[in-house]
């Protein structure tokens, strides 16, 4: 895995990263992808603590786990950029000319990936990637 499997160590890098980024130093590709999404999240930013890397985001409590919601955005661009599954970078395009702010154009896409991956992970399968293309047409 790129990240590991430890949570901690997972939200530590982005905080890390944020804190580099804030600071002026200089950042490894990955860490310059991570405070982009950073960067585009202000409602985040001041959450980005050591005190997150333990902490619970519970839906039932309506709340919005900050670092899966930014890791989707990860994910996206990095389905985009090496355009897998096939034909993802041409929906994004789609949608994003429906869109005013590509941003929500982003989130529109993050909500059909986490959708098909929370029915993989409940199916113990992999994830279905005709279904998250058909999920992408829709939203196109």
């Amino acid at each position: 895995m790129i990240f590991g499997d430890d949570r901690g160590e997972l939200r530590q890098m982005y905080i890390d990263a944020w804190q580099k980024s804030l600071d002026g130093t200089p950042l490894s590709p990955l860490e310059a992808q991570i405070a982009a999404v950073i960067s585009d999240h202000p409602e985040y930013q001041r959450g980005l603590q050591n005190d997150a890397v333990d902490a619970d985001f519970l839906p039932e409590a309506g709340q919005t786990n900050p670092f899966l919601h930014m890791g989707l955005h990860l994910a996206l661009r990095d389905q985009l950029e090496t355009d897998r599954p096939a034909g993802v970078r041409a929906l994004h395009a789609q949608i994003a000319a429906k869109s005013t702010d590509p941003h929500e154009a982003e989130h529109r896409m993050i909500e059909a990936l986490a959708e098909t991956l929370w029915e993989a992970q409940s199916n113990g399968a992999p994830p279905d990637e005709q279904q998250y293309l058909e999920r992408l047409r829709k939203l196109s």
